[in-house]
């Protein structure tokens, strides 16, 4: 296996999901895959969904590396036992600048308000155009909900575009997760620009019934 070094999936999720949960199962498996195929895995460093991938990427023992952008925090989240490298924080906004520098793969699990604020502020930089190469993957059934919402509520008062669905990817199935990051990391060798295939790629693993992504959009 050749470990590319130079690619990371960070992997968004709720501190507050158990071990014996499907989604918890779902998260290390992802996690182990990308670890076997050589990328390394980013996460807020604490427990839950966090502790899942990085504890599934550590299962994987390829040597690529664990990571985890811990927050310090008033109830002390505490770092779990599986990273590689660990940084505590102590602002938000230098947490979530750091993963966006890091990542070349967004996958947001379910989770609460930290969640939700990963996953905007990463969506934000994508529609502004500060962020191009980077997919952001909603992985779960809770997303549906809120593509909905975004459909009904906010794009037709005309406050939000088709077009800023460009860069999201909604996925209930992790096989598809994996066969998503995988294609785009050995498609991203081979083009210079792999953000223009990404309309190709959501018609591939389309699983969202809310569709809101542009079906005659060139990127």
């Amino acid at each position: 296996m050749i470990i590319d070094e130079h690619y990371r999936v960070a992997i968004f999720g709720s501190a507050r999901i158990k071990e014996g949960d499907k989604i918890y199962q779902d998260v290390f498996a992802i996690a182990k895959a990308m670890g076997e195929q050589g990328f390394d895995v980013v996460t807020g460093g604490g427990p839950g969904l966090m502790l899942a991938a990085n504890s599934g990427h550590k299962s994987a023992n390829s040597g690529t590396h664990s990571l985890g952008l811990n927050i310090r925090l008033t109830h002390e989240q505490i770092a779990n036992s599986y990273l590689d490298i660990n940084h505590d924080f102590d602002r938000f906004s230098d947490r979530l600048d750091t993963f966006v520098s890091l990542s070349d793969v967004v996958v947001v699990c379910p989770g609460g308000i930290g969640t939700l604020l990963e996953l905007f502020y990463t969506w934000q930089l994508v529609q502004v155009k500060h962020l191009c190469e980077t997919p952001i993957v909603l992985f779960g059934e809770m997303w549906s909900d809120l593509l909905d919402w975004l459909r009904r509520e906010v794009m037709t008062n005309g406050l939000f575009d088709l077009q800023d669905m460009n860069h999201i990817f909604h996925l209930t199935n992790r096989d598809d997760v994996i066969q998503l990051v995988t294609k785009i990391h050995d498609d991203r060798i081979n083009i210079e620009h792999v953000c223009h295939n990404f309309e190709k790629y959501r018609v591939e693993f389309k699983s969202d019934k809310t569709d809101l992504r542009p079906k005659d959009l060139s990127v």
